[in-house]
């Protein structure tokens, strides 16, 4: 039996999708190893509101790419509000000392780049005659 290769999406994503997916999930991941370290009792309270912050991004990025052209804003504006949210609850925990300066700046990194690549989708989906538009 012939198992898919994990390192290709399916063939139903389009590439600039798969990647914002595969961006969500390299954050996710990198933030799953940061909560190793942070103390019990933070872990369990705003460690647990991000790490649920990013599955719900995950899949409302997912959801958005399944929607119908027509409704595909309104789902792709709750990613960017999401996101938005995500990121300042992790400014919290750098302000906080919960995490390290440089954990919060690999996270914010790759926030930072999942921003763009939503907004990118979003401008495309409001000027779809333009045709240089990249995600």
């Amino acid at each position: 039996m012939n198992t898919p290769s994990n390192s290709t999406p399916p063939a139903r994503f389009s590439t600039d999708t798969a990647s914002i997916l595969q961006r969500i999930k390299e954050a996710y991941l990198l933030w799953l190893n940061i909560t190793s370290h942070i103390a019990k009792g933070q872990r369990y309270t705003i460690g647990t509101r991000i790490e649920n912050k990013f599955l719900d991004l995950l899949e409302i990025s997912y959801i958005a790419y399944f929607t119908p052209i027509e409704q595909k804003m309104e789902k792709i504006s709750c990613c960017i509000l999401l996101l938005d949210t995500l990121k300042l609850l992790i400014h919290t925990t750098w302000e906080a000392k919960i995490i390290s300066h440089s954990q919060y700046g690999e996270v914010s990194q790759k926030l930072e780049e999942i921003g763009r690549m939503c907004g990118g989708w979003k401008k495309k989906l409001e000027n779809p005659d333009k045709k240089n538009h990249t995600l």
